[in-house]
């Protein structure tokens, strides 16, 4: 390295710091930015990947996370979205594990350290990519960068643009790419401290496959080594070999994912990614280019931050004289201005920084760029994660070149670093909750349907359903096939008895989206309650046909059933519901409800106390069978499990009622009085109650009239 290259460095206005202490500050202000996320909920994407994936569960078997996807999805399912990262799946698993459940504390906790370790190492990539390779005689590796490195690796751990990846607990695949990413590489460099070792190479292959095994991202690893070995300046024995032994695993282990994908890539909607189904490839290249621009806008201004930028959120370009086409004339000219200084520069040390830094940047984000495949998302912060490694690299080296101007550097350095580190502590903050999340999301994409689906659903969600229908309405709007917003506000509307709007919105639905389960026997219900008892009939089937498992619709169905009376069909309902989940304590409830309602006490009391072999807590269930019991004389096990239910749901008045009813039939009048009373303090208006109760007080004051004092 020039010596005038030193000297630049030096001159940067940052404190020398050793190697460790530059570790420990970089990984602090890593833990200032996002530490205020550590209490935060499950949110947004954690709820399918976490909360409701099984393969977390200590009681599934452990091989299962290497046959399903990340979202618990079998690999060979059509409906895959084939992101094979089993090794992240284990760490949730591990979370799951030594908390003891589904606790998200312990899952933010780890994605924060984790940043703060990738962090830290940031520095010694950084200052062999800003350095070179360097040794002193001892075999100790040199930092000709100390101060470069040290700013590269702050503006990283401070970068808004990680928020997603550290505060959204998905975000982890990231992370531990990352990490992979970086020791593979760290080895790779140890590999070439030496004359030629197959050790370490073999050990560097690994941990890229490592990476890959956490997120896709990580077979570019070997990518970054190739483009190191090309423009390292020490003289390397056996490059010709190491470069061959870099294809044969990048090729083994490219083999080995495509094979892993199974049926083929996973199939997304125009909703996903409206570009990829413009019109004529002069369209989508067009807008390929300008959601790079929108990246790139991302990485240098991280204010506007989404957590989905899909649905409308940025508009497609239709024409090449849309205004916006500037902004992608102005990011390839930029980028060609690097390139041609990469490339063309006198200053060896200026091209292999450049070279390097612009790998860094440009290679992680292959993957996300549509030009090898077809990918899920418009924009994702969560993808640049790596890249702005070599954002922040860049930045860092341009900075050695405005030294000229030492007082306005070190101010400008300063608030750059203040605001990164505000603003992550502000977007931390709001992927605290759901609500703060998808409520930040309406000011920066107001077009984004799935934004207004978001906020509406949590509304509803929180039991305010008057103002999520405003949402609801709103996402359709701006997307009018937005079938889930349709079954979201259907289902408001049907709660509130506006049923003939919501079967409009539930019919209209289903014919956008024939296979559309959920929809169908939604539709059912409403036309149910319209007395269309044929055309809900039709609708529960046509769901049960798109879902065979679906044991809510059996349910419904079977409710029915019970309303034309057809008893039997009723039962068959309820008990298919039961045979495909075992705990549905409604389907049960309702067998045992029929079955004394028509007479059959002994098949009524069989059905309860199969029931409660399953549901050995379920209070409604005891109630119905302490009915069952009454009716069959069986008044002290009827009154157990009255008893029994009362004391899981003491407020329950009904309960309180018909215990009473057998006190008043057992001849235990007093216990009948007090059971009575309690009943109609809960509810007053309670059916019945209170006429049993004057006839129980008619009979006790009789019974004193009559009894010798």
């Amino acid at each position: 390295m020039a010596q005038t290259e030193i000297n630049w460095d030096q001159q940067i206005p940052l404190p020398k710091l050793s190697p460790f202490h530059a570790k420990i500050a970089v990984a602090l202000v890593a833990l200032l930015c996002f530490i205020n996320s550590y209490d935060g909920d499950f949110v947004f994407d954690d709820s399918e990947a976490i909360v409701n994936n099984k393969d977390l569960n200590p009681a599934t078997p452990l091989n299962n996370i290497w046959r399903n996807d990340f979202w618990g999805s079998n690999l060979s399912s059509n409906n895959s979205h084939k992101s094979y990262r089993p090794l992240t799946v284990l760490t949730f698993r591990l979370n799951y594990l030594m908390a003891g459940g589904l606790h998200p504390v312990g899952f933010h906790v780890l994605n924060i350290g984790l940043h703060s370790l990738i962090s830290a190492l940031m520095i010694d990539m950084f200052s062999i990519l800003i350095g070179g390779l360097a040794y002193d005689g001892n075999g100790n590796r040199l930092n000709h960068a100390p101060k470069a490195s040290l700013l590269a690796g702050l503006l990283f751990a401070a970068h808004p643009v990680h928020t997603e990846s550290v505060a959204g607990i998905v975000g982890r695949a990231d992370l531990l790419c990352a990490l992979f990413f970086q020791l593979s590489f760290l080895t790779y460099c140890r590999e070439n401290e030496e004359k030629f070792s197959i050790h370490w190479i073999a050990v560097s292959l690994l941990l890229c496959a490592a990476a890959m095994l956490c997120k896709e991202q990580g077979i570019i690893t070997m990518f970054v080594w190739c483009v190191s070995c090309q423009v390292s300046e020490r003289v390397k024995t056996g490059l010709l070999i190491r470069l061959a032994l870099l294809a044969m695993g990048g090729a083994s282990l490219l083999y080995a994912r495509w094979r892993i994908m199974g049926t083929g890539p996973p199939a997304f909607t125009e909703v996903d990614n409206p570009a990829s189904f413009a019109e004529n490839v002069f369209l989508r290249v067009i807008n390929y280019n300008y959601y790079y621009s929108l990246n790139a806008w991302v990485l240098l201004c991280p204010w506007w931050l989404c957590f989905d930028w899909s649905m409308g959120c940025v508009p497609l370009i239709k024409s090449a004289f849309d205004w916006r086409t500037a902004w992608l004339l102005l990011l390839w000219c930029f980028l060609i201005g690097l390139i041609s200084q990469a490339l063309c520069s006198q200053d060896s040390q200026r091209r292999r920084t450049l070279t390097l830094g612009l790998v860094l940047l440009v290679v992680p984000f292959l993957p996300a760029c549509n030009i090898f495949f077809r990918v899920g998302f418009v924009i994702a912060e969560r993808v640049l994660y790596l890249s702005s490694a070599g954002y922040c690299l860049l930045l860092a080296y341009g900075s050695l070149h405005c030294l000229h101007f030492i007082g306005l550097l070190r101010a400008s350095l300063l608030a750059l670093l203040c605001v990164y580190v505000a603003r992550c502590a502000l977007r931390s903050h709001q992927w605290r909750s759901e609500q703060s999340l998808f409520t930040s999301a309406l000011s920066v994409c107001p077009l984004n349907a799935k934004v207004h689906y978001n906020v509406g659903k949590n509304l509803a969600d929180r039991g305010n359903t008057s103002a999520a229908i405003k949402y609801y309405r709103e996402a359709v709007r701006l997307h009018p096939t937005y079938v889930h917003a349709m079954n979201n506000l259907g289902n408001i509307l049907k709660e509130r008895n506006e049923l003939v709007e919501a079967e409009e919105l539930l019919a209209k639905a289903v014919l956008i989206q024939p296979d559309f389960a959920a929809a169908w026997m939604n539709l059912g219900i409403v036309q149910n309650s319209l007395k269309k008892f044929k055309e809900a009939e039709q609708s529960y089937w046509n769901a049960i046909h798109f879902r065979k498992k679906y044991p809510d619709c059996y349910y419904n169905l079977g409710r029915l059933y019970a309303d034309l009376n057809r008893h039997l069909d009723a039962l068959n309902a309820w008990r298919n519901a039961t045979v495909l989940k075992p705990d549905h304590s409604l389907a049960w409830n309702n067998m045992v409800i029929l079955l004394d309602n028509t007479g059959n006490l002994a098949q009524a009391e069989a059905i309860g106390r199969e029931a409660l072999k399953l549901l050995p807590n379920d209070h409604t269930i005891m109630f119905s069978l302490a009915n069952v019991l009454g009716k069959l004389q069986k008044f002290k096990e009827s009154e157990g499990f009255f008893l029994q239910a009362l004391r899981i749901n003491p407020n329950a008045a009904s309960c309180h009622g018909n215990l009473a009813v057998l006190y008043h039939r057992w001849g235990k009048l007093e216990l009948a009085k007090k059971h009575y009373e309690l009943s109609l303090k809960l509810d007053p208006e309670a059916p019945g109650t209170r006429d049993n109760y004057n006839m129980l007080r008619r009979k006790l004051d009789q019974l004193y009239r009559t009894t010798p004092p």
